[in-house]
Order: structure tokens, then sequence, then C-alpha cells
């Protein structure tokens, strides 16, 4: 069968299943049923998807008669699309497998059952679309379906809100990628991507696309300003929702920009890859600012995922610039350092979604500041948390190290290129993204060790359960790939060869034949890097370290209460707290970028009121610029109110004088 054919049928049964949910849902048994069924569906599509990009299936296109009449509904898929499916069902297999269990405690289950289904079949259907009114007729399907999945606890007003601001940002979004469509299609109405391809544009139509393109698919993605809703709406969702919109939805969006950018605008001016490399850079040190300062878990992750996604878009603006000097090799690199932290991403996050869910689950708690000891309590899920913010933080031998060590050598490579504004820029973004690098490490100390080590700071970290096993087979089926693809990342970055060359015309050696699965990217460097070897050498040194313990010190073991700092107060409130851990990078870089502000309550000696500690935290793009837009919008809705109150007359008179402009216009125009 069609590799497109078998993905559609997996699509259309994914809608399947949505209906068979809104007619089960209230069951006991819903849960399971549709969650399995979403496992097996999207481990099916996971397969095929990897096998037309390895090669062992052929890739293939398929029209339908449905869509514009003349035009129909166009489905491709090439290696872009095949490496971007992978990682859509991938990421869809492992939420319905944690679902199964974190499902059961859901209290509304027929406000998620009947959406994630189709959430899939929508993010599966962007990936496939080959024509501009199936991408954005299932473009805006992702969008209502994910939007639906946001408002599934709408009961609380930070959810409704959260869900306002996301179909605000995402109606944004389609407009832009609208625009962008009608500008690629140009006259003639040339809306399949074929007839794109072959068509020309002059250069200022070219940047135009690559501006609506990056508001469209940048507002999806988060990235810095169009970045509103990410913090908000990721903490409202499910856990399992929220795992998919950060580890997978986003990644669609990435695909829509290089789908756009890469395949269908054409010649791109110089300054379009510069243009790139500054909102990556900038979202990437922004992101995980924010994302350290927060005590909700979710939150946190939600922006931790604008720096990754930062760093992905810093991947594509170099490739971008790389491209148009025709450095076509140099652009396989920062390509696939791109495709690859894309796949990377999406495992790690995921796993740290599930494990904040898991947490959630066991504790009723996000705030981290009333956590602690779950180490005891959890101790699998614990583990596995902590491979993921190993991960995140780029810890070799783990998967994430690879991707952002392949962006570096890229970076190291531009001094090649013949304009010095790239020259002067890209060093600068080196230095952003080595800063990124380190405040992620931070932020992720700072999520693991104040939620799971210490001593319990409330009676639900004190009495938490370890979750079920469902949760914790998909975490550690994540924490697995992680490792693995950090061991072995040669593999994966073969598989990604088609998919440079195709859209850079150059590709990195093969790296599966080199000499103890090391992998060298660029032959003009000379760098390399053996993620099997640090693994060993990390492995004999622990076990090394625990001979020499045991064989020179004694062999007894002992309990005893952790360090007091020499302060043997028994209340958990005097522990080390997320605020205290982030105060020193908060006041060097927040307090004037995000206008933070602290106010300590210290009462007099003898006075026995407690102390008093306000952190006030703001977001400041949302202050200077969304807020003053609402408020130029409503004042604009109040005044245009009036409209509906006029007579009969003035309606006419109205109309008489826009038609007469129109004339005018076309007038001068023509």
């Amino acid at each position: 069968m069609n590799v497109v054919a078998f993905l559609l049928l997996c699509i259309a049964a994914f809608l399947g299943v949505a209906v068979l949910a809104v007619v089960t849902s209230h069951r006991r048994a819903s849960t399971r049923i549709v969650y399995g069924a979403t496992l097996l569906l999207s481990g099916m599509a996971a397969v095929a998807a990897f096998s037309a990009l390895t090669g062992y299936a052929a890739a293939a296109k398929l029209v339908l008669p449905l869509g514009l009449p003349w035009i129909g509904a166009h489905f491709r898929i090439d290696a872009l699309a095949a490496f971007f499916l992978t990682v859509v069902n991938l990421g869809g297999a492992a939420a319905s497998l944690y679902a199964i269990g974190y499902g059961a405690h859901e209290e509304e289950p027929h406000r998620v059952l009947p959406f994630f289904p189709a959430f899939l079949a929508g993010m599966n259907l962007v990936v496939l679309a080959d024509d501009a009114y199936s991408f954005l007729l299932a473009w805006e399907f992702m969008s209502l379906t994910s939007w639906a999945l946001v408002m599934a606890h709408h009961h609380a007003p930070e959810n409704r809100r959260a869900g306002y601001v996301y179909l605000v940002m995402a109606s944004l979004g389609s407009l832009a990628l609208l625009l962008a469509f009608g500008l690629l299609a140009g006259p003639d109405g040339g809306y399949a991507f074929e007839t794109i391809r072959g068509s020309t544009r002059p250069p200022l139509t070219a940047a135009i696309i690559l501006i609506l393109v990056l508001v469209g698919a940048g507002s999806k993605a988060g990235l810095v300003p169009l970045h509103a809703w990410l913090p908000l709406a990721h903490p409202a969702a499910p856990s399992h929702v929220s795992a998919l919109m950060s580890g997978v939805m986003t990644k669609v969006a990435v695909y829509a920009f290089i789908r756009i950018v890469f395949d269908l605008a054409g010649v791109l001016p110089w300054w379009s890859g510069m243009l790139l490399l500054a909102f990556g850079g900038v979202s990437a040190v922004l992101g995980v600012l924010q994302a350290l300062v927060q005590d909700d878990t979710k939150r946190l992750l939600a922006y931790s995922t604008i720096e990754n996604i930062g760093i992905i878009f810093i991947g594509l603006g170099l490739a971008l610039a790389f491209r148009t000097n025709g450095m076509n090799a140099a652009a396989a690199l920062a390509m696939t350092a791109a495709l690859l932290h894309v796949f990377n991403h999406s495992l790690f996050k995921s796993l740290l979604f599930f494990g904040a869910g898991a947490v959630l689950t066991a504790t009723g708690e996000r705030s981290m500041d009333r956590l602690g000891g779950l180490i005891h309590r959890m101790p699998v899920t614990s583990f596995l948390f902590l491979i993921g913010c190993m991960a995140i933080s780029a810890l070799p031998p783990l998967n994430g190290f690879v991707s952002e060590w392949l962006t570096f050598q890229a970076i190291l490579l531009s001094p090649d290129m013949v304009q010095w504004a790239l020259k002067i820029i890209v060093p600068a973004i080196g230095g952003l993204l080595a800063l990124a690098a380190a405040l992620a490490g931070a932020t992720f100390v700072k999520a693991f060790g104040i939620t799971f080590l210490g001593r319990p700071r409330s009676d639900q970290a004190a009495t938490a359960m370890e979750v079920d096993r469902f949760s914790l087979s998909a975490m550690a089926l994540l924490g697995a790939l992680c490792l693995a693809a950090g061991l072995l990342p040669g593999f994966i970055i073969d598989a990604l060869a088609p998919v440079t060359q195709q859209f850079v015309g150059g590709a990195i050696p093969s790296q599966a034949t080199l000499p103890w699965l090391s992998i060298e990217p660029s032959a003009v460097s000379g760098s390399s890097y053996n993620g099997l070897l640090v693994f060993l050498f990390i492995t004999m040194s622990a076990l090394m370290a625990v001979w020499a313990i045991h064989r020179f010190a004694s062999r007894a073991l002992r309990r005893a209460p952790p360090w007091d700092c020499g302060f043997p107060d028994p209340s958990p409130i005097t522990q080390y707290s997320g605020s205290s851990f982030a105060q020193p990078i908060r006041r060097v870089f927040l307090a004037g970028t995000f206008a933070t502000g602290e106010t300590v309550s210290m009462p007099a000696p003898g006075d026995m009121r407690p102390a008093r500690f306000t952190l006030t935290l703001s977001d400041p793009v949302w202050e200077r610029l969304y807020e003053p837009v609402a408020g130029v919008v409503s004042f604009a809705a109040l005044h245009l109110n009036k409209l509906q109150f006029l007579t009969i007359r003035s309606y006419l008179s109205l109309v008489f004088l826009a038609l007469v402009s129109l004339l005018l216009v076309l007038a001068i125009w023509s």
C-alpha cells in the first residue's frame, strides 16, 4: 500500500476514535479504550513514517477529490515530512501510553478524550498536506482541537484566560500564513505546492513571505515576542496534552517554517539568516531566564520550551545564512543540528512534562516550594525526571548535548561567510547560546533539587506515592531513548541526510561507519565526539569510586539526617527554596529586564510577627507589546460600536462613500 494512503487511513482512524470517544466518554473503560487505540495508531504511523525516512518504503503522493474543486486535496510524503511524522507519532504514542494511567485521574474525561485523537489527526494532516488549502485547513483543525484541550479544565479563571490568549494568537498566526500562501500562489492562484515550487517571485515578495511565515509559524512555535500564549496554555492543559503541545505541536510549527522558507519561498536575501539568528538567540536567553524564576513546574517547562525553540531557530538561521553563501556542507551541519534538536527536545520535554504530571497526580501540587523529599516517596519518577533534567541541560552522554554541540560546531564555521554583519552576529549568538546552556543547567538543578530532594514542605509531599505502571513505562521509554540518542547519534544523523540534501544541497558525511561509533560532523573542523566512550568512562569512574570507598573505608551503612547548615530546626520551611536558589541570577539578569520586584518584611527583634518575602514577576513583552495593543483594540471597538446605532440614511451614506473610495483607488491603481 502507498505510504501516504496508509497514513491517511491512520488519520481517518484517529477521527473515528474521536467519534467513539464522544459516544463512550462517560464509561469507565473509555479512557483505556481511547488511549489504547491512539497508542496503536500512533505506533503504526511512526513505523510507516520512519520506514519512508530510511528508504525501506517508497515515498509517494496522493490526490483526493476534496478541497478546492479545481485543485483537489494533495498529500505527499518526502524526507522532511517523514522525519516530522516520526516525531509527531512517536510523541503521540508516548503520550497515549502515559495517558492510559494518567487519564484515570481525570475528573471530566469527556472534555479530553474526544479531542486527543483529533489533535493527533490534525498534526499528521499538517505534515502530509501538499497544497495551501489542505495545509491551512489542517492547521486550523490542529489549533482548534488543541484549544479545546487547553480549555478542558475551564472552571479555573486562569485556564479560561489561557484559552482566550491562545485562540487570539492562533488566529494571528493563521492570518499571517494565509497572506503568505496568497503571495506564494500569486495572481494565477496556483495553491498546489508543486506549482508554487515552479514559480518565481521578486526578492521583495520573498522577504515579505519570510516575515509572514516567521509570524505565522513562530507564533505557534513560541518564538519571542510571539510566545505570550505558551506559558499560559501549557500549564492549563492536562499533563499528557502539555507534553504533546510542547514536545510535538511546536515542532509541527517548525516543520511549517522549514517547508515554506526552505522549500517554497525560493531565493531569499542574505539577511534572512541574520533575522532568524536574532529571533532565535533572544528567544533562547529570555525563555530560560523566565524559566529560572518560576515556581510552577509546568510553567517552568513551558518557558524552557521557548528556549529550545530558540536553539532550533539558531540552527535554521545558520543553515539559511550558509546556504545563501553557497556553503552547502556548513548549511547541512547547521540544519542537521536543528533537526536533531527537534527530535531530542520532543523526547526530553515530553519526559519532563510526564514527570511533572506524575508529581501532580501524587501530590496535587505544581508549586515547587510545596514539594521536596519526593525522591524517597517516588524513586522511579525521581530517577527518570533526573534523566530528563540532565538531557535538557545538555550534559553528556545524553541526547541534548549532541545537538547543541553540533550547533556550536556550525557556529565555528561562520568566519568563512562573506557578509561582515553575519561575521559579527554569529559569534554574538554563540555567546547567547552558551549563556542559555549555562542558565538551563541552573534551572533544572533548581527544578530537580527543590522538587525531589530535601525534606517534604507539605503533607501532600510527605504522603505521596509512586504513580501507575503505564505512566512509569512511558517515562522509562523516553528516558531510554534520550540515552540511546546520546550514545548513538550517528544513526540519527545519517537518517537526516536526505532532508539536508534536499533543502541545502549537502549532507554530513556518513557517521555509522566511523570507528567506535564516533561522530565527526565536519571534515574542516576535525572535531569529534563519542557518546559511548563518555558513557563508559562515567560508568567506570563511578564504579571505581564506589569500590575504593568500600575497599578502603567502612562497609557499614548508617542513616543520618541531612546537613542542617548548623541550624537544627525541624521545620522544613528553613530549607533552601526555589526563590532563594534563583535570587543571585534573578538580581543580576532580571532586575532591569523583567522589572522583578522583591519586598522583604523583617520584624524587629522581639516582634513575633513572621518575616515575609514577596516576589513579583512580569513579562516585558506582554506588558510593553500586547497590553498596549489590547488597549488600542478595546478603544477602537468601543467607539466603532456606535456604528450599529446609525440610521438607515447614515448607513446608505457610508456605503456610497466606501464605493466611491474603492472606485478612486482602482482608477489611480490602473
